[in-house]
């Protein structure tokens, strides 16, 4: 009854809402929900676009958008049914007009908890403004946290599943202690090995959902992510590991505590190399000799964290606007004029990914955006300034062709 209800909800132009954890598997409701034409599918990260071809059904083309180029091309021939992408990936095909939205039908904002959070889905609003006919399903593990993105894109959905509130309306408790393990997707199949090692327990059972085994271990490796009821059966049998895309850390959190990272040899050499050369990037930024110092520092580090997102912090605070700008001389930075502002709704965020994206820009060739009313001026590093000039105008923002210029006033 609840699956025709929700579909007599789509067919009547009301948006549905599939309260599910984060993980593509948990999500089989969905595939049903599909109409003919072109399904968009928004992900927090490329890994989790990887993961939705990983479950489609067989039959269903499902394409991961990984590289630009090749998605264009797929689009371009009509060899895709579902189209699995970050926000600004999903805008980079619109702006190249490889993805018409006329061709789409349904879209799914696949667990935006995170995207809202950092105003990523500010990326195809243009897409979701447009598309008042295409059909909208969000995937959510905490509903309460994106009202406002519901209330904007999905008013009103039929809700398919429970909510996490207990009886006071209050969000549900964590329902027991776990440890887990930051892995791509892609790469948790091959690192089972690895986390077993870690793990040196006697007797470690695989869980799969679908598994309704009692028996006893010293640890249960959860190889699919549990629901809040399926890891309460899950700990009574044994202490549980739980298998995590970066995305999926925050619901884990909600289901679990303490959660505590198992730190993984291999992990950890990853973390060391990522901080390595994260930290060459600024070499000439610092005093010789002072990157061993900085390394070591990290040790205390790994032993509280994961290694994942101890490198992830790492990367985070080397790409800070602020660290760059004041390590770089005045001197190189060429200032740009650009026909495009507030009064387009243009944002800081929509450059820096035009240019990254599009032109081919590092991230470090970007100084400060300055956003006006009718135009914009960004500081460009003076041996990127004339590619960025002429890239511009081949890119699109915020729907407009922008027209980009040496400021006359440099």
């Amino acid at each position: 009854m609840e699956t025709s209800d929700a579909q007599a909800a789509l067919e009547r132009g009301r948006a549905l809402m599939l309260v599910t954890p984060p993980a593509p598997e948990q999500a089989g409701d969905v595939w049903g929900h599909l109409s003919g034409g072109l399904t968009l599918v928004v992900s927090a990260d490329v890994d989790s676009a990887q993961a939705w071809a990983d479950a489609a059904p067989t039959g269903l083309r499902v394409h991961p958008v990984t590289g630009l180029d090749r998605s264009a091309r797929l689009l371009k021939e009509s060899a895709v049914d579902v189209l699995a992408g970050t926000p600004e990936d999903l805008q980079a095909l619109v702006s190249r007009s490889a993805l018409k939205l006329e061709a789409v039908a349904t879209v799914v904002l696949a667990w935006p908890e995170g995207l809202t959070a950092t105003n990523r889905l500010e990326a195809i609003e243009p897409l979701l403004g447009e598309q008042r006919e295409a059909r909208r399903i969000v995937l959510s593990w905490n509903p309460s946290s994106i009202e406002d993105l519901i209330e904007r894109y999905a008013r009103r959905p039929h809700v398919v599943g429970d909510l996490p509130l207990g009886d006071d309306a209050r969000p549900l408790p964590p329902v027991a202690a776990a440890r887990y393990v930051i892995l791509p997707h892609a790469r948790r199949a091959a690192a089972v090995r690895e986390v077993l090692d870690a793990l040196n327990r006697a007797r470690v059972a695989e869980w799969r959902r679908g598994d309704a085994s009692t028996e006893a271990a010293d640890a249960i490796l959860c190889i699919d992510l549990p629901t809040r009821d399926e890891l309460s059966h899950i700990a009574a049998r044994g202490g549980a590991v739980l298998l995590l895309t970066p995305a999926q850390l925050p619901y884990a959190r909600s289901i679990a505590a303490p959660l505590t990272a198992l730190p993984l040899s291999a992990a950890r050499d990853r973390a060391e190399s990522a901080a390595t050369a994260i930290r060459g990037r600024v070499a000439t930024r610092l005093e010789a000799g002072g990157l061993e110092a900085e390394l070591g520092l990290l040790e205390p580090l790994l032993q509280r964290y994961d290694a994942a997102e101890v490198a992830a912090a790492l990367l985070a605070i080397s790409h800070q606007p602020a660290a760059i700008s004041q390590a770089e001389p005045v001197a190189e930075w060429v200032k740009v004029f650009v026909n495009v502002g507030k009064k387009d709704r243009a944002s800081a965020k929509d450059f820096v990914g035009a240019l990254t994206r599009e032109v081919g820009l590092a991230r470090g060739d970007i100084g400060r955006i300055d956003l006006r009313e009718a135009f914009s001026l960004l500081e460009i590093a003076s041996h990127a300034a004339e590619k960025a000039i002429a890239g511009l105008s081949h890119t699109m923002i915020r729907g407009r062709r922008p027209s980009a210029r040496r400021d006359r006033d440099v």
